[in-house]
This record gives C-alpha cells, sequence and structure tokens, in this order.
C-alpha cells in the first residue's frame, strides 16, 4: 500500500510565503499587508490570505494598521528576552540528553543538517538560512528522545522564525552560526552531554544578547552590527 504524504494547504503555502517574505526583510514594520494585495501576487482568491494573515496576527508576528490592511509588528525587546531565556534551558537540556541519548543517530545523520546549513549560507537567503536552522534545532529536539522539548517550543516558532531574520539581518553572520552549531553536533556526537548543554545554552544566550543590543541601539536612533 502506498504511504500518502500529506500536502500543505493552500492556507499553509500563503501563510509560509508571507513569512518567508517578513524574514527577508521583504515586509518590514513600515509595510502594509493588504489581502487583496497579496491574492493578486500570490495568484490565489482572498479566502486563504485571510486565514494566514489572521494566524499571524494570532501570534503577535502581524498588528493591525493604522486604516486599512496589516502590518508587521515590531519585535517586543521583553518578549524576546523571556524567550530566549526559556529557549536556551530547553536547548540545552535537549543538548544534553541528545548526547546521551542520541549520538549515534546524530553520527549517522547529522552531517546532512550541517551540509544544509552551510548550502543556505551559501545562498545568502535569509528565509532560507532560518528554515535551516530550525530544522537543525529540531532533530536535536528528536535525538533528546524527550518529544515534550519540542512540544513546548513548537508553538513559539514561527515567532523565532522572524527573530532569527532580525539576528541574520543585523547581527550575526551566518558562518558563525553554523560553526556554533557543528562545535553542539560534535559534542552531541562525543556523547559529551556536559560539554553540548554548555555550547547549546551558549548560542542561544550569545544570539539573544546580539539581538537585544541591536533593538536597544534602534530605539536609541543607533544600528549596530556586529558583522563589521
Amino acid at each position: 500500500m502506498q504511504i500518502i504524504t500529506p500536502q500543505p494547504s493552500l492556507v499553509d503555502q500563503v501563510y509560509e510565503a508571507i513569512l518567508s517574505e517578513i524574514m527577508d526583510g521583504k515586509f518590514g514594520p513600515d509595510a502594509r499587508l493588504v489581502q487583496e494585495e497579496l491574492a493578486e501576487a500570490f495568484g490565489v482568491s482572498r479566502q486563504p490570505v485571510q486565514q494566514a494573515l489572521l494566524l499571524l496576527r494570532s501570534q503577535g508576528i502581524l498588528t493591525q494598521a493604522p486604516g486599512r490592511g496589516l502590518m508587521v509588528s515590531a519585535l517586543d525587546a521583553q518578549r524576546v528576552r523571556d524567550l530566549y531565556e526559556v529557549r536556551s534551558v530547553l536547548d540545552g537540556l535537549a543538548s544534553a540528553k541528545a548526547a546521551e541519548r542520541g549520538s549515534a543517530l546524530a553520527r549517522a545523520e547529522g552531517a546532512r543538517y550541517i551540509e544544509l546549513g552551510e548550502a543556505a549560507v551559501e545562498s545568502k537567503s535569509i528565509a532560507q538560512l532560518v528554515n535551516a536552522d530550525m530544522n537543525f534545532h529540531f532533530f536535536i529536539y528528536r535525538l533528546s528522545g524527550n518529544v515534550r522539548i519540542a512540544e513546548t517550543c513548537s508553538p513559539h516558532w514561527s515567532y523565532f522564525r522572524c527573530v532569527m531574520g532580525e539576528v541574520l539581518l543585523h547581527g550575526e553572520t551566518p558562518a558563525d552560526i553554523w560553526g556554533q552549531h557543528k562545535l553542539i553536533l560534535d559534542a552531541i556526537v562525543d556523547g559529551d552531554a556536559v560539554r553540548a548543554e554548555q555550547l547549546s545554552r551558549h548560542h542561544i544566550s550569545h544570539a539573544s544578547s546580539t539581538l537585544n543590543l541591536n533593538l536597544s541601539a534602534r530605539a536609541g536612533g543607533v544600528m549596530v552590527n556586529e558583522k563589521n
């Protein structure tokens, strides 16, 4: 019997398309997202666009624009800090448990995720980089053998994807991020739970401090770019 692979719905496809535009910086905080215009641009009816926009608004990614339409929400520094503090603990736990329970699978499959990340670096596409990053971290969650870690993180990952887009646009270089990923994976493959947790927590904390530095600087009218 043939296995049927579920296909993303039209709403999911429109949702991903809009989110990719946001991650790539094509829809900034000043851009107005209007249903009719998006439907025409994507070649779909208004209904899937409306549902995708409502979902993005419910997740805090979009907010009501003055007058007509929606706009991209400015990142909330407090929310970013709070989410990264929680994620630092969860990702550290996931990496430690991955080293204890999943080192063999990490050795067998991990290189593929690094290769996909390096290909994303070459592509220079923010959306592709963010998706590769997400897939790498969910791979570690799977290696941990604790399904509750992914369940806990999943509701926040759309927001994290927008946050990571900001990190990549205004903070760390992609090559540095994937260098950190490789170190985490090496520790997991070696079965070194303590080192894997330390590296993972540092990775998340560093991304958080980089982004918050830029958010604070922009609030004061100054742009900080750590790539220079």
